[in-house]
C-alpha cells in the first residue's frame, strides 16, 4: 500500500473512561512528535480535548454484563461495520484499539488484513488465563502495548511483537504517599487504626463481597476497639447496593460509605481488603498492606478450572508483579479466593496487617517501592514512541 501523502492520519478507539484517559495522553505525545498528524475515531472528553475527532463517543461501547451486552449486540455490530467502512475509506496510517476487546480486535484484524497497520493498546490478561489467546493477537494487532512487565515475553512466544510501555497509574502516583494528607482529605482523625474495604466496582462483584467483607470488618473492630472502616462506592448503584448490606449488617455504626475517594481511602487507610483487579495495583502504588478476595460464581469457576482457563495459581496483581520484577516465589499479598473468602479468613489475614509488625512492612515497603518504580516508563510517550515507529516517515 502506498501511504497518503500529508501529515499521518492515525485512527483510535477506546471504549470506556479508562480507554479514554489512555488515549488522550497517547494523542497529546503523538501530537507533540507529529504536530500536523490527523486524529479521528471513538473516544470521550479527554481524548477530544487532546485533539480527537470524534466520530462517536466512547459511551456507546461502554456496556457490561452479559444480558446487557446481548441487548446492544445488533447496535454494537452495525457501529463496528459502519465504522469499518468510514476507516478503510480513511485509509490511516495506523489503527489504534484501546482495551476494549470485544469490539476492537475484529476491527483490528478487519483493518490489518486490508494493509493498515494496526496496534492494540493493553493486553488482555494473557499472564493469567487463557494464554491462548496472545497467539491469535497477531491476527490483529502488528503490535501489542503491554502495561505489565511479564506480558511481552507470552506474546513473544508466539512471534507477536508487544511492547511494555509502563503503567499511567505509575507515573501519577507518587513514590512516597501522604498518608496524614489523606486522612485529613476525609475528615479521619490521625491517630487510631483505619481499614479500607474496595468490594469492587460493579453490582455483581458487591453482590457477592459486600457481606463477607463487611462481616470481616465487624469481627475485627471486635478486636480492635476504635477500627475505622470506609468503604468508597464507585457509582450511586453501588453505593445504594452497599448501603443495603451495611443496614442488614447492623453496620452503620462502624462503616463509612464515601462516594468515590477510592484511592484516599487506600491512603488513608493502614490495611486495604480489597476485590481482586485494577484496584490492587493503585493499592500497591499507594503503599498500602492489603488483602485480596474474591469469589466468582460456583459454575464458572468449575468451568474455568475444569478447561485449565488459568495458568496461574496467584490471581492478584502485586503477586504477578512481585514473581516478574522481583523474581519472588513466595505471595506479596494474602489472597483469599472462591471458597478461602470467607469473614473468619479474610479477618485472619488482615488482623496481623492492621497490628503492623515492622519487620513485616519495612520488606512490603521495599518490594512496593521497587514494582512502582519498575512500572514508572513515562507510559503516554513510551506508548507514543511504539506507534510513531510504524508511522510512514517524511521523504
Amino acid at each position: 500500500m502506498i501511504p497518503p501523502q500529508g501529515p499521518p492520519r492515525i485512527a483510535l478507539v477506546a471504549g470506556e473512561a479508562s480507554g479514554d484517559q489512555l488515549g488522550a495522553g497517547l494523542v497529546r505525545e503523538l501530537r507533540a512528535r507529529f504536530p500536523d498528524a490527523r486524529f479521528a475515531g471513538i473516544g470521550g472528553p479527554a481524548m477530544r480535548a487532546a485533539g480527537l475527532e470524534a466520530w462517536h463517543d466512547c459511551s456507546e461501547l461502554a456496556v457490561m454484563g452479559l444480558a446487557e451486552v446481548l441487548a446492544h449486540l445488533p447496535r454494537l455490530l452495525k457501529l463496528r461495520r459502519g465504522l469499518a467502512r468510514r476507516l478503510l475509506d480513511w485509509r490511516p496510517d495506523a489503527f489504534i484499539g484501546i482495551d476494549a476487546p470485544d469490539f476492537c480486535l475484529g476491527l483490528e484484524r478487519r483493518l490489518k488484513r486490508a494493509g493498515i497497520r494496526t496496534v492494540h493498546y493493553v493486553s488482555p490478561s494473557v499472564w493469567a488465563w487463557r494464554a491462548g489467546r496472545a497467539a491469535r493477537m497477531g491476527e490483529s494487532a502488528d503490535r501489542v502495548l503491554c502495561l505489565f512487565p511479564m506480558e511481552p515475553p507470552i506474546y513473544a512466544a508466539h512471534g507477536v511483537d508487544a511492547r511494555f510501555v509502563g503503567h499511567p497509574m505509575a507515573d501519577a502516583m507518587p513514590l512516597e504517599p501522604d498518608q496524614a494528607g489523606a486522612r485529613a482529605a476525609l475528615g479521619l482523625e490521625p491517630g487510631g487504626a483505619v481499614l479500607a474495604l474496595l468490594p469492587g466496582s460493579r453490582l455483581g462483584e458487591i453482590g457477592r463481597l459486600a457481606e463477607p467483607f463487611l462481616r470481616a470488618a465487624q469481627a475485627l473492630a471486635a478486636a480492635l476497639p476504635g477500627l475505622r472502616v470506609v468503604v468508597p462506592a464507585a457509582n450511586p448503584a453501588c453505593r445504594t447496593a452497599i448501603e443495603t448490606v451495611v443496614a442488614r449488617l447492623g453496620a452503620g455504626a462502624l462503616v463509612r460509605v464515601l462516594d468515590g475517594q477510592a484511592r484516599a481511602a487506600m491512603t488513608a487507610a493502614d490495611a486495604v481488603l480489597v476485590a481482586s483487579g485494577t484496584a490492587t495495583l493503585e493499592c500497591l502504588l499507594a503503599k498500602r498492606p492489603m488483602v485480596v478476595g474474591y469469589r466468582i460464581a460456583p459454575l464458572t469457576y468449575a468451568l474455568v478450572r475444569g478447561l485449565k482457563l488459568t495458568r496461574v495459581d496467584q490471581y492478584s496483581l502485586p503477586n504477578a508483579l512481585a514473581a516478574s520484577v522481583l523474581g519472588r516465589t513466595q505471595p506479596l499479598v494474602p489472597e483469599r479466593m472462591q471458597q478461602d473468602c470467607t469473614p473468619e479468613r479474610l479477618a485472619g489475614a488482615l488482623l496481623p496487617l492492621l497490628e503492623g509488625r515492622a519487620d513485616a512492612q519495612s520488606e512490603l515497603q521495599h518490594a512496593y517501592r521497587a514494582i512502582h518504580a519498575a512500572l514508572r516508563r513515562d507510559a503516554d510517550a513510551s506508548a507514543a514512541e511504539a506507534v510513531a515507529e510504524l508511522l510512514p516517515r517524511p521523504a
